[in-house]
């Protein structure tokens, strides 16, 4: 068996070098791209469990909800076109008694935070049109994506709202769950 010689070239001066750079070139490229891509999707907001996006407008302080809380908010609603379908100022609303998506949003905003909600529509009304109960005009088309703006003011726990309505109903001279005739000095 023959060994059939290939002579091997010496490297030229400089070429190792040029190599080593070409290599940092690229994982230089590579890393700008991946902090781009990151950077993208930072603007797009977080993306929460159902599909919602969440962006912080101006982060707030503390504890966020649960979903057995009340909170106050300042919200718009609105259609992906920019179309306003509803708002409110100091809205009261039950944390879990909202469309999922909002529900799932408001549990991760922070008392004094204003935030973006990107909702789908599997988060919000899905295949249902939701119409103006006065009107009867379709405010929010079947399958709408839904955009809110949200602020969100205070929040209180189930155990805090109850014990409010407690006192309040004291205040007013009432003892819930006594008839009258079994109220002390009635």
């Amino acid at each position: 068996m023959s060994v059939t010689a290939v002579p091997i070239h010496p490297v030229k001066k400089g070429t190792l070098t040029t190599f080593w750079i070409g290599v940092a070139v690229l994982v230089a490229f590579a890393a700008l791209l991946v902090w781009l891509g990151t950077a993208a999707f930072a603007a797009q907001g977080d993306a929460l469990a159902g599909g919602t996006t969440i962006e912080t407008i101006a982060a707030g302080e503390g504890p966020s909800p649960a979903a057995d809380d009340f909170v106050l908010v300042n919200y718009t609603g609105k259609l992906r076109d920019g179309t306003v379908f509803d708002q409110g100022e100091r809205a009261p609303l039950q944390v879990d008694g909202v469309i999922p998506g909002f529900s799932e949003g408001l549990q991760q905003m922070k008392t004094g935070g204003k935030y973006i909600l990107h909702i789908p529509a599997d988060q919000a009304y899905g295949a249902e049109a939701k119409n103006d109960p006065q009107t009867g005009e379709v405010v929010i088309p079947a399958n709408s994506d839904l955009v809110f703006d949200v602020e969100l003011v205070d929040f209180k726990s189930k155990a805090e709202v109850m014990q409010m309505q407690q006192q309040m109903m004291m205040q007013q001279g009432g003892q819930p769950g006594l008839p009258p005739e079994a109220r002390p000095g009635e």
